[in-house]
């Protein structure tokens, strides 16, 4: 490893040492050529650009202004058309209004004037107060354009005397032009955003106001309709109200309820200021102004026959875009020669010192740790050349010794995470045979140590022991007797199913076994540990029907399963039950008494585990009773919904020839 990192090392300083070189050289030359550059194009460079700057920004500006303003009239020209044409199907379907003054009548004539009018979006007829004392104080009507559909609707009741369409004609008493925005308060069908509507008072032959008509013309769908004539790609038009409020702008959410002065700091904007005031006075002129960051030439003039006025404002690097090409294309020229005189000096260097550049950059990336790149034979016989074949070679020497390294490395990692998990195993085992010849050494002392008491208590009073006495002392020891039978049992199971003799495989052979046959000697069996414990067993299949199983597996199964409910149980219910599915045989063993607890319930199949370390028995019973379930075919479950003691499923499949027979 130090042989490696005095390797190292070495590179290290070379590569540095490389770069030394190779750094001075350049920054010499760059100077030099910079130098000749700067003296031959500043002065050309300054002396056109100054004259291109004097002689061509005004008539640019002047050319930009006139545009503008072509298509300001243009566009105000077509907004006065279609004011002229609402006004004037206002003012025809007046009098037809005041001719037939009924409800249906004016349901009808609204929706006629929005039909006929294609510059007009809404049209509604509101009557004064109890016109219609047969329908109520109020009466208004409301139609409105929807895609290529019409629709007229009565308006709900509500104060519409104090809107602003409403209560201005009536105030002047003449036909005038009012903005507003519906907030829709009233209607099943708007108009959406702001709508500039002209609102005519009618008044009958004895003078009196009848009625307002109202035509509305959206500026949203207005606004629609001009937005395309724009004399540069970023321009657009901003109409103003009285107030200065945007009726108009590419900006949706400034409409309506922003004004122009509302987001403008008097101090640093006081150009807007100024906008702002001559738009909303009705004056007629252009500016520069400071728009969103960006400097704007503005054009203005107030809409005819409104206190509105519009704007089209167009960005200087819009008006300016041709100036900028054309200054351009002349710096371009001017500076040509020199990029040429650049460049062949640029390439002459640069074919001289790409050699180096690429092994300095590659010599870099090694000091940095990457030892994956590779240098490529160079063909060259000169010295740059052969310092980049050495390098090559250096490199493709330290990767080999590297991987070595590194291989190495690995496998000794490998090995040692391996001795780890086989000292954790081997610790666990060691564990496991503690507790386990402990467990068993304890279960299997006490019965012992029952029947050699007995059996020297009968030894010492042979003949002298009452005969209840002496059935009791045989029962016990029967009892005792028959628990180590049973352990002993568990552990030949468990030590041919860890083993795999061929024993074991031979019991794994499926033989037709009746099923209540096998539970009711389950159940004698475990009668015969606990002969006070009645069992109910319930079946709903015939006595000779049949299933492919283990005979031995399956009885050994419902024993345990039977002792463990008998021995835990309150000794009021224990019960075995056999049903039918459709592709199974299911036996319920239950009883009630204590429930498992959820904890346990992860851990109660694991082998030598047990709930209470003193209780009886060795933690084999469940274990082994789910691997001879499982090695039929079935599965051995706990039912977590009994909540009244335990209850274990058994699940065995019908054998499809057995099924197809019984069919």
């Amino acid at each position: 490893m130090k042989k490696h990192y005095a390797f190292l090392s070495d590179l290290k300083s070379s590569a540095k040492s490389l770069i030394v070189d190779t750094r001075s050289p350049n920054r010499s030359l760059s100077s030099e050529l910079s130098f000749i550059i700067m003296l031959l194009s500043i002065p050309i460079f300054v002396l056109s650009l100054g004259f291109l700057l004097i002689h061509s920004s005004n008539s640019v500006r002047q050319e930009a202004t006139e545009r503008a303003t072509s298509v300001l009239n243009t566009t105000l020209t077509r907004i006065s058309l279609h004011m002229n044409a609402v006004e004037t199907a206002t003012n025809l379907y007046g009098w037809e209004v005041l001719e037939n003054l009924q409800p249906d009548s004016l349901l009808a004539i609204s929706h006629r004037v929005v039909q006929l009018n294609p510059h007009i979006d809404g049209c509604s007829i509101s009557t004064e107060p109890n016109v219609f004392p047969q329908i109520g104080r109020y009466f208004s009507v409301y139609t409105i354009r929807e895609d290529d559909s019409v629709k007229t609707v009565v308006e709900e009741q509500y104060e519409y005397f104090e809107k602003v369409w409403y209560k201005k004609p009536k105030d002047q008493k003449e036909a005038c032009w009012v903005d507003y925005y519906d907030e829709a308060d009233s209607l099943e069908l708007t108009l959406d955003g702001m709508l500039a509507s002209y609102s005519k008072p009618l008044y009958n032959t004895e003078g009196d106001l009848v009625a307002i008509i109202s035509t509305d013309l959206s500026l949203t769908h207005l606004s629609k309709i001009f937005a395309a004539e724009r004399p540069y790609p970023n321009s657009y038009f901003m109409m103003l109200g009285e107030e200065g409020r945007y009726f108009i702008h590419p900006d949706s959410t400034l409409l309506f309820t922003h004004t122009i002065f509302s987001d403008a700091d008097p101090k640093r904007q006081a150009d807007v200021y100024v906008l702002g005031h001559e738009m909303t006075s009705g004056s007629i002129g252009n500016m520069t102004v400071d728009l969103n960051g960006k400097t704007c030439q503005v054009c203005f003039q107030p809409v005819p026959g409104t206190p509105w006025s519009l704007a089209i404002v167009c960005p200087e690097s819009d008006i300016l875009g041709s100036y900028y090409r054309l200054l351009n294309i002349i710096i371009g020229v001017i500076i040509l020669g020199l990029l040429f005189i650049v460049l062949l000096c640029h390439m002459a260097v640069a074919s001289a010192v790409k050699p180096i550049s690429q092994l300095l950059s590659k010599t870099q990336s090694i000091t940095a740790g990457n030892y994956e790149i590779h240098i490529p034979k160079s063909k060259r016989e000169d010295a740059i050349g052969d310092l980049q074949n050495s390098f090559g070679r250096m490199l493709q020497s330290l990767n080999f010794q590297m991987g070595s390294i590194r291989y190495a490395t690995e496998q000794t990692e490998y090995r040692n995470e391996e001795l780890m998990k086989a000292t954790k195993l081997a610790e666990e085992a060691g564990k496991q045979k503690t507790l386990f010849i402990q467990n068993m050494s304890h279960q299997i002392r006490t019965p012992l140590n029952i029947i050699m008491g007995f059996a020297q208590v009968l030894r010492e009073y042979e003949g002298q022991l009452p005969e209840m006495e002496m059935k009791s002392i045989a029962a016990t020891m029967k009892h005792n007797t028959m628990l180590l039978t049973r352990m002993v049992n568990m552990l030949l199971d468990c030590s041919v199913t860890e083993l795999g003799t061929t024993e074991e495989k031979n019991m794994y052979n499926l033989k037709e076994v009746k099923c209540n046959s096998v539970a009711r000697a389950a159940i004698g069996s475990v009668q015969s540990y606990h002969p006070d414990m009645p069992i109910a067993f319930n079946t709903e299949l015939s006595d000779d029907y049949c299933i492919y199983a283990n005979p031995l597996y399956l009885m050994r199964s419902l024993r345990e399963l039977l002792y463990n409910s008998a021995k835990y149980s309150d000794r009021k219910h224990v019960s075995v039950s056999i049903v039918k599915t459709d592709d199974s045989i299911r036996f319920t063993v239950e009883n009630t008494g204590d429930v498992i607890s959820e904890a346990d319930r992860d851990r109660m199949f694991e082998p030598f585990t047990k709930v209470d370390d003193l209780s009886e028995g060795l933690g084999l019973g469940l274990p082994l009773s789910k691997n001879r379930i499982r090695s039929m075919g079935g599965e051995l479950t706990l039912d977590a919904d009994y909540h009244d003691g335990c209850r274990f499923i058994i699940e065995l499949p019908i054998c499809q020839e057995r099924r197809d027979n019984k069919e």
